[in-house]
């Protein structure tokens, strides 16, 4: 297989989309890694480790596992008590099995315990009632960067490796020596910086505290900063990517726009506005004079003035974007030009998140192509749509 020698690096949104295109091609996963230049096996651990459960929430009943052999279905009657009725208790219409049988198991698909481990690219998936298994490029990166974050968290040493530690800070701190002269002479049986084991002593671990510091207890606390984080900014309450994701889990089929700016090399110059829609991936491109809440303003009016209220709607149902301060008049956006309805709904990513709207970010690839990054974009008349 032509894999690149060497790479070992990790999956990106980039590599995670172009799994989640050859699944829905139906491709093996030995092609899907020709893609990505990594082993197949890497691409099977990837699909189980990060693929989603989604149960049936339609009308009727789940297949139950008892019905799997189709020559001898079930025959149970009279489960909900009426010895009088001679229908098969699964042909009932009055009653579910789920609720009424206690014997009932609901059906799991043979072809999710083989690959590729989940129904992207199967044909029945539309009409199918049992559990399915989707693998999302979006779902599955923020599976990563959260597994990231949290492995990062918490005491990497073992309860062995603390106690030896202990034993050794605790006595020599307790004669009155500091750390950087208990490091002097015992740093290669501590295993762990200075720091770290400042961390650990404030965090608890072991039995010398912080007021058994001598200097320590005479430093002032740190100030905190006094600034608003960009979460708790107040147009983005109820608007965060938290947010967003409650209202995409109750209606996964929503339309949604990730709008951005790209800009020039220098302030005051021209910007491009983007909007590049999830599901096609289709993007729009406008020339801004300036990176402003008005000319953004300005180019909402537009396309709700050229595609009408209704339509703009139903196309631009919800909006993703960054917290750029071009964006942060989100009533302005979110408020239809006779201020009378409400034409979209503005959600915002996470600060260092622009993996959150990763097909808009992805889609900047390409016009990095026409205009490098850092170059300015005046003295282009007009911008095609692409």
């Amino acid at each position: 297989m032509n894999t690149q020698k060497g790479n070992q690096k990790h999956l990106t949104l980039s590599d995670r989309i172009n799994i989640e295109k050859g699944l829905n091609n139906s491709d093996s996963f030995a092609a899907i890694a020709r893609v990505v230049h990594k082993d197949p096996t890497t691409i099977s651990k990837e699909v189980r480790k990060h693929s989603k459960v989604k149960e049936y929430n339609g009308f009727g009943n789940v297949p139950c596992e008892a019905n799997k052999d189709k020559h001898s279905p079930c025959k149970i009657k009279h489960i909900c008590g009426d010895l009088e009725c001679d229908k098969i208790c699964r042909l009932c219409q009055r009653y579910t099995c789920s609720d009424i049988c206690k014997a009932y198991q609901p059906q799991q698909c043979r072809n999710l315990k083989r690959a590729p481990y989940v129904c992207n690219g199967c044909g029945k998936r539309a009409g199918c009632m049992m559990e399915k298994k989707v693998y999302s490029s979006k779902y599955a990166d923020d599976c990563y960067h959260e597994t990231l974050s949290s492995s990062r968290e918490g005491i990497n040493q073992t309860p062995e490796s603390i106690q030896k530690m202990n034993d050794i800070l605790t006595p020599l701190i307790q004669k009155g020596q500091s750390i950087s002269h208990i490091y002097a002479t015992h740093a290669e049986e501590l295993g762990c910086s200075k720091r770290t084991a400042y961390s650990y002593i404030d965090a608890g671990v072991f039995d010398v505290k912080n007021i058994d510091l001598r200097r320590k207890v005479k430093y002032k606390k740190r100030r905190q900063s006094t600034k608003t984080s960009a979460k708790n900014r107040v147009y983005r309450i109820g608007h965060n990517y938290e947010d967003f994701q409650k209202r995409i889990e109750k209606s996964p089929d929503t339309s949604i726009v990730e709008m951005d700016c790209v800009e020039g090399n220098a302030e005051g110059h021209k910007v491009l506005l983007t909007f590049t829609f999830r599901r096609t991936h289709l993007m729009l491109i406008f020339l801004l004079e300036n990176q402003t809440q008005e000319e953004v303003l300005a180019v909402f009016a537009w396309l709700e003035e050229k595609l009408g209220t209704e339509l703009f709607k139903k196309l631009f149902e919800i909006i993703l974007t960054d917290g750029g301060s071009e964006f942060a008049d989100r009533v302005g956006m979110e408020s239809s030009s006779n201020g009378k309805a409400q034409r979209t709904t503005v959600y915002y990513c996470d600060p260092y998140s622009f993996w959150q709207k990763g097909a808009c970010e992805k889609n900047h690839e390409y016009i990095r192509y026409v205009r490098k990054k850092g170059s300015t974009v005046n003295g282009k008349s007009s911008v095609p749509i692409i």
